[in-house]
């Protein structure tokens, strides 16, 4: 199910990247008295009364600027004003309306899409300050004062926010569909994977467009099951963007991601593991997802009877950060070793969905401590009282310890592997919550 965009604009310096950062809740735009601070488009979920909602950071528009990097920003949040489904404009109640908040507003007012105009700034709470009504000069409706420091009006704002979003469509697909994302670098085979997957097994559900507005999703029933597959926009470096059409695409790769239940990690086989290749697998680690690396135009390498191996090798190193990724070679072109992409894709949504029972893993538990001691610190041990699994994709395990601090990163390495070592889990990130607990708690 996709997520609508709330794209956050206004001039330069009025305080949009401190007001994305309260609505996330966490400092991930640069803040600085400074305009010109945001450049790119930052994105990051936001949930308000049960909604979620994807909220968009642009860079200040100045709108009759010549300066060349002004002009790129404001190209920018041109871009993210037309693929918003909502547009927060930020104004500041210091300066009162000036000529360039007009020159927004009319811009906004053009777009046809919902507005909800915030006044920042306004950080003393009592009476609404006299200089507020001067905002309903803009045309774009009431005016919602807000201190992006303190987070005083936001709500009122938030809920403003949430009646223009667009109603929820109920996913086009049942639960007994895997929903697969393609990620990768420009240019390392997604699309072409797709399409020989589509062309060769004749059995398209149909194509329905996707979640974002420039994506297809690709149906496809065969033997090995129901499969979505999502095709992304290859993500590039940042220094390597150019067009403003690619901007955009990160955040439609990433909310492909998000929304999928596998993602296949594509690789070119000609030029290797990349930086960017990290970033982009370090993305569907975090969120949790199962994984699958899938090195393409394995065809067009020159190869010996080692070949393979020592590629897995050096992958095996590359992806020392996702120890549990299976690794596939295979030729979009081909279609080389398709069918066990099939496989490893039903394989890893099944480990990523798997639920140990609590029995079972305090067994595995009991076992992992009697033959590894817990770690100790001036006289006082670890002590593990028990394990339980609360939920699934990724699975997630809750253990009960009596001092969080001594249960390091590396103990809790041993008892994943022995984990994964008894149960699979293969293709799929695990995550550990750790609760502490008095000795005589019950």
């Amino acid at each position: 199910m996709s997520l609508p965009v709330v794209a956050v604009v206004g001039r330069p310096n009025v305080g949009k990247s401190t007001l994305f950062n309260k609505l996330i809740g966490k400092r991930l735009s640069i803040v600085e008295d400074t305009p010109g601070v945001t450049r790119d488009r930052i994105y990051s979920e936001c949930e308000w009364r049960g909604r979620k909602f994807m909220v968009v950071d642009t860079g200040g528009i100045e709108p009759d600027s010549n300066d060349p990097i002004l002009a790129q920003m404001r190209r920018q949040s041109g871009i993210a004003i037309e693929k918003a489904d909502v547009i927060v404009f930020v104004a500041d109640i210091r300066c009162g309306v000036t000529p360039d908040d007009y020159a927004v507003a009319e811009m906004l007012i053009k777009s046809g899409k919902p507005v909800v105009l915030c006044v920042n700034k306004v950080d003393s709470l009592g009476e609404t300050p006299m200089e507020l009504y001067e905002f309903y000069n803009l045309g774009l409706g009431e005016p919602y004062p807000v201190s992006s420091v303190h987070g005083h009006g936001t709500g009122d704002m938030l809920d403003a926010v949430y009646d223009n979003l667009p109603e929820s469509d109920e996913e086009e697909y049942g639960e007994d569909y895997i929903k697969v994302a393609v990620i990768g670098k420009p240019n390392a085979g997604k699309s072409s994977l797709i399409n020989k997957i589509a062309g060769e097994d004749r059995v398209i559900v149909s194509d329905i467009a996707g979640t974002t507005r420039d994506s297809t999703d690709t149906v496809i029933e065969n033997d090995y099951g129901k499969f979505v597959f999502i095709d992304t926009a290859g993500i590039r470096k940042k220094s390597k963007v150019t067009e403003r059409v690619e901007h955009y695409s990160v955040l439609r790769a990433y909310m492909s991601v998000d929304r999928a239940d596998v993602c296949i990690i594509m690789l070119d086989a000609t030029e290797g593991f990349t930086e960017q290749d990290s970033k982009v697998a370090g993305y569907a680690h975090e969120k949790g997802k199962a994984c699958v690396v899938a090195v393409n135009k394995w065809d067009l390498v020159e190869k010996n009877d080692k070949t393979m191996q020592e590629f897995r090798e050096k992958l095996e190193k590359d992806f020392s950060f996702m120890s549990y990724v299976p690794f596939v070679f295979i030729s979009a072109k081909t279609g080389q070793r398709i069918d066990r992409l099939y496989e490893l894709i039903k394989y890893t949504n099944e480990q990523n969905s798997m639920r140990i029972s609590t029995g079972m893993l305090n067994d595995v538990l009991a076992y992992a401590v009697t033959r590894v001691q817990p770690p100790s610190d001036k006289g006082r041990r670890l002590k593990i009282y028990y394990m339980t699994q609360p939920s699934t994709k990724p699975p997630t395990f809750v253990t009960f310890v009596n001092r969080a601090d001594l249960f390091h990163f590396s103990y809790r390495r041993y008892i994943e592997n022995q984990i994964r070592s008894a149960f699979g889990l293969e293709g799929t990130p695990v995550r550990f919550i750790v609760r502490e607990r008095g000795e005589n708690d019950k």
